[in-house]
C-alpha cells in the first residue's frame, strides 16, 4: 500500500505582502522538506493573506500575484525543492466578468485558488467552488466561483483538493468525490477564531473524513487581521474521526502526517474532474510524529485571541508603541495586560488623567496597575483644561460630564501624534451595545481590544489573568480593587454605571439574546426578563448604532460581532420594541 507524508505549514501571512508572505513559505517548504515530507499543504490565501476584501478588483495585484506564484515555483526548482508538491493559495486572474455582471464599474475578475507547484512550474489550479456571503465573509461580492474538480494522484495516491466553504457545503465539491477511492483529502481554510467554533469546525471535519473513508487534512491559517483572529488549530483527522495531528492555537507551525492509502491508479474521474499525475522521491527521512495539541481552557481562548489580534495588528501595521487612559477600573487595566501580553511593557504607555471627580483610590489603582505592568507611566490631570470650556459654554448635565471624556481624548490623541504612539480605545461590549460612552472622548483610538468583550467577561478574564501569573509565581497584574468595585465613569460626584444601566450580568445576557441569538422583545420576556427593562435595552441598542458606525475596530470573538456581522442603518424605524 503506497504512503505518502503530507505536511501542513501553519502560517500567518500578511494581507498584500506577497513577496513577504513568499519568502514565509519557501521556508515552511524547506523545513518540510528537511523533515521529510512529499507534500506541502498551505492555508487558503496563504500567499496573499485573507481576506484580501477589494484587493481582488485590482488587475495589477492579481498580475502581481500569478507572477508571484510562478516565482515562487521556479525559487523551490532554484533551492533543491523542486520534488515537493507544494499547494499554495492565491487570488487569480483577472479573468473576464461574467456577462450578467452586475456591477460594472467593479466586475469581479478574481478567483480564490489553490495551485499545486512542482519542478519548478504550476503543474494544476483549483478555483474555490462555494463563495460563502454570510456573517465576515462577502466572497461572492469579490470572486468568481471555480466549476471543475481537481484531484492530485501522487506516487498513484488520489488527493482530493477543495477550498474551505467547499468542504461545509453538502451538495459541493466533496459530495462528488464521495463515491471516489480518495486516499486524502487536502483543504486549504481561512476559518476565523470565534468563541465555541470548534464545537462545529472539528465535528465537520470528522464527518467528512467518515463520508469520504479517507484523512482529511485541513490546513487553516493563523494571526489577527484587522478585526478576525484566525487560531490555527490545523487538523488531520483519519477515516476512523481518530485525530492524528492537531496544530497549536494561536502559533505558527509544521507538522508532518504519513498515510497509508489505496492505489488509485484505475480510478476513473468524476465528471468535471482533472487528475495530474505527480511523482515524489521516496525519502529515506523518518518524519517526526505528529503531535494532538491538548483543548485549550475557553477563557485561555478569548485571551488569545484578544493578545494575538492586539499584536499583530500593531506589529503588521507597524506601530512602534501603544499608549491608553488608565482609569483604574476593569476595562482599562484589562486592556492594557493585554497589551503587555501582545508587545511586552516596554511598549505600553498608560496614561492617568483624574479629573476633580476621580476618587483617591481609582487614581491609586492605576498607579499600581502601572507599576505591576512595568510600563511606562504618567499622570496629566485634566480639570484646568476642563476648566476654560466649563466657563465659556456654561456646561451642565450631561454636557459637562461629556466634556471631560472628550478632553481625555484630546490629551490621548495629542500624545499620540508628538510621540507615534497608537491609541488603544478600552470600551467593551456590553458599552458599544448600547451607547454607554462618549464619542470622541473615551472612544477615541485606532483599536479596541475589548470591543467583542461582554462586560461580565471582561471580569471573567481579568481573574483567569491573574490566576495564570499566580500559578507562574508571578505577580497578578491586575489589582484586585479595580476587579471588585463597582463600574463607574466618575464624570459626576458618587457615579456608577447602574446609575443609568441595570445590573450587567443582566444586561449582558438581554444583549446576548438580542444580538448573538437574534430574539425579539417578546422572546426575550419569556425567558424571565422584565418587559420594561427588556424595552429599554433594546431601544438603547437600536439607537446607539451611529456611534458603533464610528468607532475603532477590534478582535472579532464571538458569532456576531458589530461590523461586519451586524449591519443595520443608521436612519431607521428599526422597530425592536413595537408600540402597544
Amino acid at each position: 500500500m503506497p504512503k505518502l507524508a503530507v505536511a501542513i505549514a501553519q502560517t500567518n501571512p500578511i494581507v498584500g505582502d506577497l513577496g513577504g508572505n513568499r519568502d514565509v513559505l519557501i521556508e515552511r517548504a524547506r523545513e518540510a522538506w528537511d523533515q521529510g515530507a512529499q507534500v506541502l499543504l498551505t492555508g487558503e490565501l496563504a500567499l496573499s493573506g485573507y481576506p484580501i476584501e477589494d484587493l481582488a478588483l485590482r488587475d495589477d495585484f492579481l498580475v502581481r500575484s500569478r507572477e508571484v506564484v510562478a516565482y515562487l515555483a521556479r525559487q523551490l526548482e532554484e533551492e533543491g525543492l523542486g520534488d515537493l508538491v507544494v499547494l499554495v493559495g492565491h487570488p487569480d486572474g483577472p479573468f473576464p466578468p461574467p456577462t450578467n455582471q452586475y456591477n460594472p464599474a467593479h466586475p469581479q475578475q478574481a478567483k480564490n485558488c489553490v495551485s499545486v507547484l512542482q519542478h519548478g512550474a504550476v503543474q494544476a489550479t483549483y478555483a474555490k467552488h462555494h463563495l460563502p456571503n454570510y456573517s465576515v465573509f462577502d466572497e461572492f461580492r469579490t470572486f468568481l466561483p471555480g466549476d471543475s474538480y481537481l484531484i492530485l494522484r501522487i506516487n498513484n495516491v488520489d488527493c482530493g483538493v477543495v477550498i474551505c466553504e467547499d468542504l461545509w457545503r453538502d451538495k459541493g465539491p466533496v459530495h462528488v468525490m464521495t463515491n471516489y477511492p480518495l486516499g486524502a483529502l487536502l483543504v486549504p481554510n481561512a476559518s476565523p477564531f470565534e468563541r465555541d467554533k470548534d464545537d462545529v469546525r472539528l465535528p465537520l471535519v470528522t464527518t467528512r473524513a467518515a463520508q469520504m473513508d479517507c484523512p482529511v487534512f485541513y490546513a487553516n491559517l493563523v494571526g489577527g487581521q484587522d478585526d478576525l483572529v484566525f487560531d490555527g488549530d490545523s487538523v488531520v483527522v483519519d477515516a476512523a474521526g481518530q485525530v492524528l495531528s492537531r496544530f497549536p492555537v494561536f502559533d505558527e507551525a509544521l507538522q508532518i502526517v504519513t498515510i497509508d492509502a489505496p492505489d488509485s491508479s484505475g480510478a476513473q474521474a468524476p465528471e468535471r474532474t482533472e487528475i495530474v499525475q505527480l511523482s515524489v522521491p521516496e525519502r529515506d527521512v523518518t518524519p517526526p510524529a505528529p503531535v494532538v495539541t491538548p483543548e485549550t481552557d475557553d477563557v485561555e481562548l478569548i485571551w488569545r485571541a484578544l493578545v494575538t489580534g492586539t499584536r499583530d495588528y500593531v506589529e503588521k501595521n507597524r506601530f512602534a508603541s501603544v499608549i491608553l487612559g488608565l482609569s483604574g477600573g476593569i476595562d482599562s487595566s484589562v486592556c492594557a495586560a493585554i497589551a503587555v501580553d501582545a508587545i511586552g511593557p516596554e511598549r505600553v504607555y498608560g496614561v492617568s488623567m483624574p479629573s476633580q471627580y476621580s476618587s483617591e483610590h481609582s487614581r491609586t489603582d492605576a498607579d499600581e496597575l502601572a507599576e505591576r505592568l512595568g510600563i511606562p507611566y504618567r499622570v496629566e490631570p485634566i480639570a484646568e483644561l476642563v476648566r476654560p470650556f466649563d466657563e465659556q459654554l456654561k456646561l451642565t448635565g450631561l454636557a459637562a460630564e461629556n466634556v471631560q471624556a472628550r478632553v481625555r481624548g484630546v490629551v490621548l490623541m495629542s500624545l499620540s501624534n508628538l510621540e507615534g504612539h497608537l491609541v488603544l480605545t478600552t470600551g467593551n461590549k456590553s458599552e458599544l451595545a448600547v451607547g454607554y460612552s462618549t464619542i470622541y472622548g473615551d472612544s477615541v483610538g485606532g483599536y479596541a481590544p475589548i470591543k467583542d468583550v461582554p462586560k461580565t467577561l471582561v471580569w471573567e478574564l481579568a481573574r483567569w489573568r491573574n490566576a495564570q501569573a499566580e500559578a507562574a509565581g508571578e505577580t497578578a497584574p491586575i489589582p484586585s480593587a479595580s476587579i471588585d468595585k463597582p463600574p463607574s465613569a466618575e464624570l459626576r460626584p458618587d457615579q456608577t454605571d447602574q446609575d443609568s444601566l441595570p445590573d450587567y450580568d443582566v444586561l449582558d445576557e438581554i444583549l446576548h439574546l438580542f444580538i448573538v441569538e437574534g430574539l425579539d422583545h417578546p422572546q426575550i420576556v419569556a425567558k424571565g426578563f422584565d418587559a420594561g427593562v427588556v424595552a429599554e435595552v433594546l431601544i438603547l441598542v437600536d439607537r446607539a448604532e451611529w456611534k458603533r458606525r464610528q468607532g475603532a475596530i477590534g478582535p472579532r470573538i464571538s458569532s456576531v460581532a458589530f461590523g461586519r456581522d451586524r449591519r443595520l442603518p443608521v436612519t431607521a424605524r428599526k422597530q425592536s420594541v413595537r408600540p402597544d
